[in-house]
Formats: structure tokens, sequence, C-alpha cells
């Protein structure tokens, strides 16, 4: 009886105590909230921020994909979610401009704009060695914009960029940085970009795919890659610039693939670097023959030919694509891809010991000439 009297004296003390503390707490004027303090205009920088985000985010989309799964004991088929990425409005059309990579293996693709509306999308055209993938999608009413396009040429190291894409799936997200360096090149899935944009902007997986811009709200790149041993944002991100995009996406939309330019010769490797070696060359690549009607044959180059006593002459070696030295077909070929059907390029070639310059218009191959 004691010590349940003991406790309860103790339990009132205790309340009293309490109490006593408390009331001055609730009821001293320190307790108000505060006054704020008037900000004042916001700096230059935000306020291009904000209207850049507010400009241009309506157009950037959120795509989602999922793959087709056959179960082999049931032949039963399942859709699963393979991954996110991000995306841009391109034209008035519906089309959409993202990278290859976000839409591979893919059976499907759902496009949801910054509205929450969202579209099952249509694959019309992807180039896997630029990255580049165009996707359409039929907006009914109130479709969005395309960001305004700028000349990735013109950029400088040092200018301010800005990110807008659905890093992790947190859509719509604005990130700033730099451009860092150009005319990078990276190599992924046994192929190498080249002439891409390195930023320090915050490029994290779910961005692929979204723009990259300039402070004037123009598209100047398409966010690709990173590089980090760790697989997140290590200040060093690529985007494919605004030039080779523009360059790119109208033969996608036209042909749904990149037709490259054609020149017309055949050449081997190995060939090529023994007779650079028994020649003293330092690079080029043998012309072992030219295909009949190409530029190439039109614009004279030689071939290797049979001579009178059965040996094998050797054709024109092929030293500099347009100021560029070639070894190999591979260089070729990229170098080809850089450029288009009816560019105009110079080749420096070595003939009997001396070099020369032809000027050549490289061709279609769908005109390819049959004998």
């Amino acid at each position: 009886m004691r010590i349940r009297l003991m406790t309860l004296v103790l339990l009132v003390l205790v309340a009293a105590a309490t109490g006593y503390w408390l009331r001055p707490m609730l009821i001293s004027p320190e307790a108000e909230p505060r006054t704020v303090t008037p900000r004042g205009n916001l700096a230059e920088d935000e306020q291009t921020a904000i209207a850049i985000f507010e400009a241009v985010s309506p157009s950037v989309v959120f795509i989602s994909t999922t793959a087709e799964i056959v179960d082999p004991w049931t032949r039963m088929v399942f859709q699963t979610r393979k991954g996110t990425g991000s995306g841009f409005t391109w034209d008035h059309e519906g089309h959409v401009v993202t990278n290859f990579h976000v839409i591979r293996g893919a059976s499907k693709a759902t496009i949801r704009l910054a509205d929450g509306r969202a579209y099952a999308a249509v694959l019309v055209g992807a180039s896997p060695e630029h990255d580049l993938a165009v996707l359409r999608i039929n907006v009914p009413f109130d479709p969005p914009p395309p960001i305004p396009l700028g000349e990735s040429s013109s950029l400088k190291v040092g200018q301010k960029v800005f990110a807008i894409g659905n890093p992790f799936g947190l859509d719509h997200t604005l990130t700033t940085g730099i451009v860092s360096a150009l005319d990078r090149s990276l190599a992924a899935d046994g192929r190498t970009i080249d002439h891409l944009i390195q930023t320090d902007a915050a490029i994290n997986p779910g961005n692929s795919g979204g723009p990259l811009l300039d402070s004037a709200g123009r598209l100047i790149g398409v966010n690709t890659a990173i590089y980090s041993p760790s697989g997140a944002y290590a200040g060093i991100g690529f985007a494919i610039p605004s030039d080779q995009v523009n360059a790119i996406v109208p033969e996608l939309i036209a042909y749904g693939r990149v037709i490259r330019p054609w020149l017309g010769i055949g050449s081997d490797d190995r060939i090529s670097a023994f007779v650079r070696k028994q020649l003293g060359l330092e690079h080029g690549l043998l012309v072992l023959k030219t295909a009949y009607g190409s530029p190439a044959a039109k614009a004279g180059l030689q071939p290797a030919r049979l001579a009178w006593d059965g040996s094998i002459m050797p054709g024109d070696i092929l030293l500099e694509f347009d100021g560029t030295p070639v070894n190999t077909v591979r260089e070729l070929e990229r170098l080809l891809s850089k450029r288009h059907i009816g560019d105009a390029v110079t080749l420096k070639v070595w003939r009997d010991g001396q070099t020369r310059e032809l000027e050549i218009i490289l061709g279609n191959p769908q005109m390819r000439a049959t004998r």
C-alpha cells in the first residue's frame, strides 16, 4: 500500500513539473511564426533556367518500354517491363526522337506527355550506329510543340547548357552545366560514336534520349551516355550534336534507316597493310576494284589490274578521304557514314610514285549500275 502511495505521489509531482515547464513554452511569444524576409528579384541565370524549363519541358516525353518473353514450356507470351528513357517532340507530325538503346529489344513503347497523357508509339526508323531512333504517336488534340533547333557547330567550351529528362524515372528533371569539351568519341556496344558533346550537366540512367539545350532554349544535342565506373553520374556526360541529329532524323523518317553514300571501291585491310610496308607509306588503303558506274569509277580511280605478263599491277592507294588519313575499310566506312548522298569530297591517292587529288560526288547506293 505504501509503495502504491509513493508511486502516485511521484506521478503527481512529475505531472506538476511537466505542466510547470510546458505552460510557459505554450504561451511564449517566441512560438509565433516568423516574418518572411522579402526575397527580391531572381538572379538572371535563375530566370533563364526557369524560362527554359517552362518553355521546353512540355516537349520532353517519358518513354517506357516492354519486351515479350516466351515461356519455353507453355509457349505463352508474357509482357515484362524493359526500361525507361526520355525523348522529345521533333515536329508537328507526332515524331519523337530518342536514343536507339532506349527502345532496343522492346516489343512495345509507350510515350507519356508532360500533361500525363499516354500514347502507344510506333517505331519509324532507327540507326544503331548513331544511337538514334524516331517514334511516332498520334496526339488528337493539343500536341506538344517541337523544340527550337540550334547549331552545334557554333558551340564553345564553357557555354552553359541545360538537360531535361527522366533520370531514374523522375520525370521532367532539369539539370545544368557547361560544355566541357567538343568532338569526343565514345565506344559502346562494339560501335564508336564520333563528334560528341561532353558536358558536366548531371545525366543519369533515364536521361538518355532527352534534349541538351543552350541558354536560348534551343536543341544542341541528344543526351546519350555517361562515363562512370559506378554507373551513376560522375560529372562526364555525352550528347549527340544537333547538327548530326538534324542530318540523320529526316532520313529515319523518310527511309526508316540511314542510307550511306556510295563511293564504290573494294579493298582488303591485310593486303593494304602489306603494300604500305613495301612502298614505305605511313597510311593508305589499296583500291582492289571499283564498281561499274560508281562515283569512284567515274572519277578515274584506278583499281588493281592484271598485267600482260600475268602479274598483278597495284591500283591506286587511297591516302586520305577529305583530309583524313585512311588505313582500313572500317575507317573509310565511318567517314562515309558522316557524309550524305551528293556531297563533294576530295580523295588523295598515291599512283605510280606520286600523289594526286580527285574530286568525287558521293552517290546513292540504290542507283548502282549492273554490268
